[in-house]
Order: C-alpha cells, then sequence, then structure tokens
C-alpha cells in the first residue's frame, strides 16, 4: 500500500477489539523455530504449471507455507494481463499441499465483502484442517478496479474499511457466531444483524490474520487486532525496510500489551531460476538477514512461470540452507 492515510484517526474505542486474544503465527515444521514459505503469484503462468508446481512442493518437505498474492489483472502494464483469481485457486491447490500452511500476502480488501471472506476463509480453515492465513490489505493497484467498475476510494477511506473487515472478521470467526442467535455489530461500513458463520471454522479463534499496512493507521490496526503482519511484495529482500517495520510495531505490541514473541512477522525475498546460482545465493543470505532481524516466517518467491524446476532450486539452494542455518 502506498499511503495509509495517516491523518485520519482510529483511536476511539469503538474500533478497538475487546481484551487481547491469543495469536498464533504460523507455525514451523516440528522441531524448527522459523517457518518457511513458497511463493507463487499467478500472473503470467497457466494453470497446469501451478498445479504441478503445488504438487512438487507437497512432496519435496522444504517448506511450511504456500503463498499467493491477490490481483486480478497482470501487474507492470497498464491494463489487463493474465491473473488467477487467489481465494478460488488458493482452494484448488491446496489438496496439493497437505499439512502446509496457505495464506495470501495480501489479498484486497476492495474486492470482497468482509463476510463473504469469512465465509470464504471458514472454507480453507477446514480444507486445510486449520492452516489458512487471511492475509488483509487496503487495495491500491487502479488498474484492476476502474475497468471491473471496483471501487477505489481514497486511501484514508481505503484504510476505514480495511478496519472494518477486520472487526467483521473477527466477530464472524468468533464462538458468539457458531450459532443463533449470532453476532452483532455496529460498523459505519459493514454492520451485522444477528449474523452467523455456520459452520464455524475448525480453528478455535477461527483463521489467523495477517495484515499488510505500511504506515501508521496500518501498523497501529496489525498492532491492536492482527496475529501477523507480512512485508510487501514490491520490498521484497529489503531488509532495513523490514526491521524498521517489525520495530515500530513491537512498540506498538507493547503499548498494546500483547507478546511480540507470539505475533508473526514475515520477511520475503525472490530465488531466480535457471543458472542464476549466485542470485539464490544472495537470497538465502538476505533470508537469514531476515532471520537475524526478527522475522519468524521467511517466504522465498519464485516466477510462476518456472514451475517445479524453479521450485526444486529455491528449495535446495535457498529454503533448505535457511532451515538447517536455523533448526
Amino acid at each position: 500500500m502506498a499511503d495509509d492515510g495517516a491523518a485520519d484517526d482510529v483511536a476511539d474505542d469503538d474500533r478497538r477489539r475487546p481484551g487481547v486474544e491469543p495469536v498464533r503465527p504460523a507455525g514451523a515444521l516440528p522441531g524448527h523455530r522459523i517457518g518457511i514459505g513458497f511463493k507463487t503469484s499467478p500472473q503470467d503462468v497457466d494453470w497446469q504449471t501451478l498445479d504441478a508446481t503445488w504438487v512438487v512442493a507437497g512432496e519435496l518437505g522444504a517448506f511450511d507455507a504456500g503463498w499467493l498474492n491477490d490481483h486480478l489483472v497482470r501487474m507492470g502494464q497498464e491494463r489487463g494481463g493474465r491473473s488467477f483469481e487467489a481465494l478460488t485457486l488458493a482452494a484448488a491447490l491446496a489438496h496439493r499441499v497437505p499439512g502446509l500452511w496457505i495464506g495470501h500476502g495480501v489479498l484486497s480488501n476492495t474486492f470482497r465483502h468482509p463476510a463473504v471472506l469469512a465465509k470464504a476463509a471458514t472454507v480453507l480453515d477446514h480444507v486445510t484442517g486449520g492452516r489458512f492465513i487471511v492475509g488483509l490489505g487496503a487495495g491500491w493497484h487502479e488498474p484492476e478496479h476502474t475497468p471491473y467498475g471496483i471501487p477505489l476510494p481514497p486511501i484514508g477511506r481505503r484504510i476505514d474499511r480495511l478496519i472494518s473487515s477486520a472487526r467483521v472478521l473477527r466477530a464472524l470467526f468468533s464462538p458468539a457466531a457458531a450459532a443463533l442467535p449470532g453476532v452483532d455489530l455496529d460498523d459505519p461500513h459493514y454492520p451485522l444483524r444477528g449474523a452467523t458463520n455456520e459452520p464455524p471454522p475448525v480453528s478455535p479463534l477461527g483463521p489467523p490474520i495477517w495484515l499488510g499496512g505500511q504506515k501508521e493507521r496500518g501498523l497501529r490496526l496489525a498492532a491492536e487486532l492482527a496475529d501477523g503482519w507480512i512485508m510487501p511484495g514490491d520490498h521484497a529482500g529489503d531488509v532495513g525496510y523490514f526491521r524498521e517495520k517489525r520495530d515500530d510495531l513491537c512498540r506498538r505490541l507493547d503499548a498494546a500489551g500483547r507478546d511480540a514473541d507470539a505475533f508473526g512477522f514475515a520477511g520475503q525475498v525472490v530465488s531466480p531460476a535457471g543458472s542464476d546460482a549466485a542470485g539464490r545465493r544472495d537470497a538465502l543470505a538476505t533470508a537469514r538477514a531476515f532471520v537475524e532481524a526478527g522475522a519468524t516466517h521467511v517466504v522465498v518467491g519464485i516466477a510462476a512461470a518456472g514451475g517445479p524446476d524453479a521450485l526444486r532450486l529455491a528449495a535446495r539452494d535457498v529454503a533448505t540452507p535457511l532451515r538447517e542455518a536455523t533448526a
């Protein structure tokens, strides 16, 4: 997100989560302290290649999680471009990676009503056995809004709606929403009246929510209401940026009476494919630097069109040695 609309205030009590609930960062494999994920952003790739890549991911034993981004078009061009819808895609691929977490870095709040997102996330929570992460951000890319008639309000109003959506997700993931009379929520954007989420999530508090805010209001919301934070893909490899945001979040978590050690912090690196072994060595060094800077999860991105071969190289040259270094 380019801006969080820091001038707008959200400190009023009716936007805070009552109490401090337990948080659950995405777990690593048993016996390991750092989660390692792979990311196949689904642009400029065909279904057969994506499917084959996730099959291999489920077989390698090198990763704890699979990640996708959420775009309706190809990034980097003025209009259009090939891109698979992210929630449907996650559901289609989930059975290929049994036992792994699945998440999005991040879903655009402008694309989906939060009540519908809560229902979809609950499906994925069941499908994955309680290993789905709701990664959510305010949305920003104009070429995937205007052509489709999807409103893209100014950033301050988008953050307002992101705050509201996080509250709706928490309400619909709560035990009170598992049966009638349901839950009520007085919200200016997405009010709930006797709303239920049946069947309820497998996870007792619902899927963990990881937010992608970058500035004042987004970081404040993450510290108040989220289970984790994932750095944006356009800052992949920037350890200094990650450290700055993590330190800021830790201060906010402490002020909110929350335990930063129970909060998820995800850095991102890109693993180049083919003969670029030096690039993969650099990705490994950066991944280790993220861990030293406090990352609890490292997302190793590949070009999705590189397919299974690109993933195998990322596993061999980045994920596996990172696992050995952080065991």
